[in-house]
């Protein structure tokens, strides 16, 4: 959707208060208006249960919002889609013009209703921004799976100290940091715990997907994200060539992320000299069936943890960025599943590490040594045992309900 949605919104919203005003029993504060606010797969996924959630606590609540299609299938009014709505791969001046018009359509979007509340959520690198101007809009903001403070940037919490009223983490050690700084901050949970199934039926979903019964399953997840796609997917494809020919039983199956276009991925994939089923929007489901996963560093990666399938754990950027990105990286691991056990649980492949002979050699001595390959469920359920109990959607929903209230 574009910006015919935005009007199409505003038409919703102006009607919905001139229905309040020719009904007497009807009173306007009981329909809270919420802007959400998300920029990848990994945030519309938790958008969307927020909003469910929402909905759930207060029936009448207007929910408006930039998502995917998890969020408009939950009841958010679409007034941009993510797919259409990030610059990550774009460079040059397509990207400062596409920033500007994302910047001038965000005040104007924060400005052209009364919002009780906008819902951030992830996605720092513009949300923080965003922030800025619905603060300036004099709309109360709260930030649902802050930035990783503690991992990098750290002066950003200035920056949420002058545009957040209220931050909801969902790991437990973040609160303290927040405390600290002396912003409004409540520890929800994790909300993956919400949508990961307590168990799966391997066997019943390899019988869906088209997989045998038997033998070796290996996931490919290989990102949200245009670029992260284009510059791991063929590494990972190698890989999986490599142990195709080890084992020629092997099956592999990768889950596509709701905002990788087909145009995207079926080329790299007709490169590929192994068959690959391809799944979308079930990654849970696609972890639960596969032996070991190949999974770029993100989300996937605690994902596949409550899950409770062994990784191996894969990030690449360009060697400039990551030299950038060395200066103020504060932590010793990068994967949420490392830094949530304290210690390292999973391979990590980053930049020169993450070839494909690499990918191999990891997969080949995890699935090989028992030993190994225990350990490793043993310590993802200690993983997801730290992340405390469902019910973060409700929590936070019930959070941003009361933000609605002043």
């Amino acid at each position: 959707m574009g910006t015919h949605s935005f009007f199409a919104l505003r038409f919703t919203l102006h009607a919905s208060r001139d229905t309040l005003h020719r009904n007497p029993w009807c009173v306007l504060d009981a329909m809270p208006r919420i802007l959400i606010v998300t920029g990848e797969a990994s945030g519309d996924l938790h958008g969307a249960n927020l909003a469910r959630a929402l909905k759930a606590c207060d029936p009448s609540v207007s929910l408006a919002g930039i998502g995917g299609a998890g969020m408009e299938a939950a009841g958010v009014q679409l007034v941009q889609a993510i797919g259409r709505f990030d610059v990550i791969g774009m460079v040059g001046p397509l990207a400062l013009a596409s920033l500007v018009y994302r910047f001038f359509f965000m005040r104007r979007l924060f400005r052209s209703e009364p919002w009780d509340a906008v819902v951030f959520i992830d996605h720092p690198g513009l949300n923080l921004r965003y922030a800025y101007f619905a603060k300036a809009a004099g709309l109360r903001v709260v930030y649902y799976i802050a930035p990783q403070i503690w991992a990098w940037r750290p002066q950003r919490m200035y920056w949420i100290k002058q545009r957040v009223d209220h931050v909801l983490v969902i790991l437990p050690f973040e609160k303290a940091l927040y405390d600290e700084a002396g912003v409004p901050c409540t520890f929800v949970g994790h909300p993956l715990l919400d949508v990961v199934a307590p168990r799966y039926d391997p066997m019943s979903l390899r019988a869906q997907f088209g997989l045998p019964s038997e033998g070796r399953v290996i996931a490919l997840l290989p990102g949200s994200r245009r670029r992260e796609v284009q510059m791991l997917l063929p590494m990972l494809l190698e890989a999986a060539s490599q142990l195709a020919r080890r084992d020629p039983e092997t099956k592999f199956i990768l889950a596509q992320a709701t905002t990788i276009q087909d145009n995207l991925l079926q080329p790299l994939l007709r490169e590929s000299k192994v068959p690959i089923t391809v799944v979308k929007e079930q990654a849970s489901e696609v972890m639960a069936v596969a032996d070991l996963a190949l999974v770029a560093s993100g989300t996937a990666t605690l994902q596949a943890a409550v899950v409770g399938t062994p990784l191996v754990l894969c990030y690449q950027t360009t060697a400039w960025e990551f030299w950038i990105a060395s200066f103020f990286i504060r932590v010793k691991w990068i994967g949420l599943v490392n830094l949530v056990a304290g210690r390292s649980v999973v391979p990590e492949l980053v930049q020169r590490d993450a070839t494909a002979q690499r990918v191999y050699e990891e997969a080949v001595r995890i699935l090989d040594d028992r030993s190994i390959y225990d350990e490793m469920k043993r310590s993802l359920a200690e993983v997801r045992a730290s992340l405390g109990e469902p019910g973060a959607s409700i929590r936070a929903a019930k959070m941003v309900l009361a933000a609605c209230q002043g």
